[in-house]
């Protein structure tokens, strides 16, 4: 498997932490938020499984513009080869 170089900022981990303390963010947007808070700091890649999740919340109209940040985040550090 190839060497992921990118990473989770620390402002966006940030952001996901806080949206995960938040009870009135969406399930999406904390199965998102915790992706991302789990690859920040760390050479992780995203998985196939959430990827995909992550790939149909970008393509979706009804996201926030954080959700999507936190999908776009995780879409960019998915393995290349997929």
């Amino acid at each position: 498997m190839a060497t992921n170089r990118k990473q989770s900022s620390p402002q966006l981990a940030s952001t996901a932490a806080a949206a995960l303390q938040d009870p009135t963010s969406s399930a999406t947007n904390r199965r998102l938020a915790a992706s991302v808070v789990a690859q920040a700091g760390t050479p992780k890649q995203t998985g196939a499984e959430m990827e995909a999740f992550a790939g149909k919340v970008l393509q979706s109209p009804k996201y926030s513009d954080e959700t999507k940040a936190f999908a776009a985040s995780l879409v960019s550090q998915a393995n290349k080869q997929r």
